[in-house]
């Protein structure tokens, strides 16, 4: 529960550095963390009444519940620690073959496989290998690791709009994470995770050399952070304290330009806040995307720089 509680902290403060002010708790959400504490010896775990909505601001001072070492753990717990991370050698012939040699080592690698549950999957990165454009998000999330390929959910579809804006198609470009597991929240046994959370620097930084080898093989000629949690697992953790800080700039990775933008999750969320705020976040990120396009020497139309004005 504390590694759960940790990582609720984690996503809160992320999810606040990109301009959120609350989010909702799903009933759903709120019967399975009471069902885990109603599975608890009593006096194990402090009780805590989940509120709806949540303030993400106090993300910054909500208390740790005290957990007796000796209380059971829910089926599946997130991993606390991790071996140090690997070292990627690819081996010499075509693109195609060295994808095909990461992508068996990805799949098969014995720490990736045991941070996946029981029929899900690890998930690499799926495109073109000449593309241009590499886009790095963070992790998979539930529909992610059903299918093993990254962003084919909501925040994916509109991932793919976007890319169609520009003028391409999806298959004309890299699309990857910077994890290849679904970060894992305790889940009572039986139970379907429910939610995300933001992946420790820990596995950031393990499944980082899998990423690195992805851009070696690729050799895009640019690279389009979507979010923060990317873009702290390219530029490094504690590089910015705001997403607003970095949003639209050039910045270095690996020896290619990395431009950080709006997750597409962010995009989505601000519909809900209502269409003045998704206008506005839906033009900040095209002018990101715009800076892509003249960048990677794509032809812009008239039409395209309008758009969302």
């Amino acid at each position: 529960m504390r590694a759960a509680l940790t990582a609720l902290t984690d996503e809160l403060k992320r999810l606040k550095s990109t301009g959120v002010t609350s989010v909702s708790v799903s009933p759903e959400s709120i019967a399975a963390l009471r069902k885990v504490i109603a599975s608890r010896a009593p006096g194990s775990v402090a009780q805590v009444e989940p509120k709806q909505p949540a303030s993400v601001a106090a993300a910054d001072t909500a208390p740790v519940s005290t957990v007796s070492r000796t209380a059971p753990v829910p089926k599946a717990a997130a991993a606390t620690t991790l071996p140090p991370p690997p070292v990627v050698s690819l081996p010499p012939g075509d693109k195609t073959s060295r994808w095909e040699a990461l992508r068996n080592l990805v799949l098969t690698h014995p720490v990736c496989v045991a941070n996946v549950r029981p029929g899900k999957k690890v998930v690499l990165g799926v495109g073109s290998l000449d593309a241009k454009i590499m886009f790095v998000g963070e992790a998979p999330g539930a529909e992610e690791e059903v299918k093993g390929e990254p962003f084919v959910g909501p925040a994916g579809q509109l991932l793919t709009k976007m890319i169609l804006a520009m003028g391409l198609k999806r298959e004309d470009v890299y699309i990857g994470n910077i994890m290849n597991w679904r970060p894992q929240t305790p889940t009572s046994e039986g139970m379907e995770q429910v939610g995300n959370r933001a992946p420790t620097s820990e596995e950031m930084a393990f499944c980082l050399p899998f990423l690195m080898a992805q851009i070696e093989i690729v050799a895009p000629e640019l690279i389009v952070a979507l979010g923060s949690t990317a873009a702290q697992g390219l530029l490094g953790a504690g590089s910015f304290k705001t997403l607003g800080e970095v949003r639209g700039q050039w910045k270095q990775f690996s020896g290619k330009p990395v431009i950080v933008s709006y997750h597409p999750s962010y995009l989505l969320r601000q519909e809900a806040a209502g269409p003045v705020a998704a206008k506005k976040a839906k033009r900040a990120t095209w002018e990101d995307l715009l800076k892509v396009m003249e960048r990677a020497g794509l032809p812009v139309t008239e039409k395209q720089r309008g758009y969302f004005l």
